[in-house]
């Protein structure tokens, strides 16, 4: 069964339903490091992320346009990984985003602007064991635009995540990059059939764009 078969199939059999766009949105930038786009890293990601990383720009200008919150994630881990538990055993390539390492910094172009939230996190999921949630749920948020890395890792837990904590979630999918394109239409397509939306980007910017407006 292709994936235009299996798609028809999730909705025949009642999966795959459309959560919309709420009131009052935030645009998460989640880990648009240099590591995903810097060659050499052991984590670069092209084209994939890099794509991603241009396709995110007028969103995130749209965003700051609008008034909308915008929160990035990062991720680091003391020199010996000792605060990566079993993550960095797993993902050893993980070691490389130490804090004094440009590595975990957020690309120039994405770069936060004063007064952005900056979380740093230690898992996948931008919402374990971090302060988002509530921070959303103060400021009244009911629908969370994803952008960010990597489709099949923390684009995807983040996903489940805030779907699970009450947020709409968003996933614009030129917005996101993976190392492969297998693992990122395949979390792409899951994403969509359980956990959120996959909308192209010109829908997120019309949304944020009427907001504006």
């Amino acid at each position: 069964m292709g994936l235009g078969e299996l798609h028809e199939d999730y909705r025949r059999n009642g999966l795959a339903g459309r959560v919309g766009f709420g009131e009052r949105p935030a645009l998460l930038v989640i880990d648009f490091v240099n590591a995903y786009v810097t060659p050499g890293s052991p984590l670069y990601a092209a084209p994939g992320v890099p794509d991603a990383v241009q396709a995110s720009l007028p969103l995130l200008q749209a965003a700051r346009a609008a008034g909308v919150p915008v929160i990035y994630t990062t991720v680091s881990y003391a020199p010996d990984g000792r605060d990566g538990g079993v993550f960095v055993r797993k993902v050893p390539a993980l070691l490389q985003l130490t804090p004094d390492s440009a590595l975990a910094r957020v690309v120039d172009a994405l770069a936060p602007a004063p007064g952005e939230l900056v979380i740093e996190k230690k898992y996948a999921s931008a919402f374990f064991g971090t302060h988002l949630a509530p921070t959303l749920t103060a400021a009244r948020v009911d629908t969370v635009i994803m952008v960010g890395c990597s489709t099949s890792g923390c684009i995807r837990a983040s996903a489940v995540d805030g779907m699970q904590h009450g947020f709409r979630v968003i996933v614009p999918r030129e917005c996101v990059g993976d190392r492969a394109p297998g693992p990122h239409e395949a979390s792409l397509f899951d994403i969509d059939g359980k956990y959120g939306d996959v909308v192209g980007v010109a829908e997120a910017l019309a949304y944020l764009g009427a907001r504006h407006g």
